[in-house]
């Protein structure tokens, strides 16, 4: 497998890292959608949250919210988003699961989180209460 990410992590491929403990790294995007743009991802390839041990979500989150402080500090954005696509129809690019912090200021021309989907449900929200709980 050649993942570009595990090729980061492994300084096979340069990047623009800022931030790195022993289970993550954190790198400017170089499709950066905003100044500090910074994608967090494991240092092991993991392809997405569901295969993410669970042993690893604190550092990968304890990663990401420190990474979220440093360019609150640096940068001074007035607030942040973060998100994970996960799977290609949600834009997932790179098959190694990566969060993106992304900073926000006044008038910046982005939208919340919730906005990227205009697909509301067509069955109550009981009924799909329901299926998950089910699913569980």
């Amino acid at each position: 497998m050649d993942c570009l990410f595990c090729n980061i992590a492994s300084r096979k491929a340069p990047a623009y890292i800022v931030y790195e403990d022993e289970d993550t790294l954190g790198f400017l995007d170089v499709g950066a959608r905003a100044p500090g743009h910074t994608v967090i991802i494991p240092k092991v390839h993991v392809e997405n949250i569901l295969d993410l041990d669970a042993k690893l979500a604190g550092p990968l989150f304890g990663a990401v919210k420190d990474m979220t402080a440093r360019l609150k500090k640096s940068l001074s954005p007035d607030g942040f988003t973060i998100g994970i696509n996960h799977g290609k129809t949600a834009g997932q690019v790179i098959e190694h699961l990566h969060i993106h912090i992304i900073p926000r200021w006044q008038n910046d021309g982005g939208s919340a989180v919730q906005s990227l989907v205009e697909n509301p449900p067509k069955e109550d929200l009981e009924s799909i209460k329901e299926k998950i709980l089910k699913a569980s």
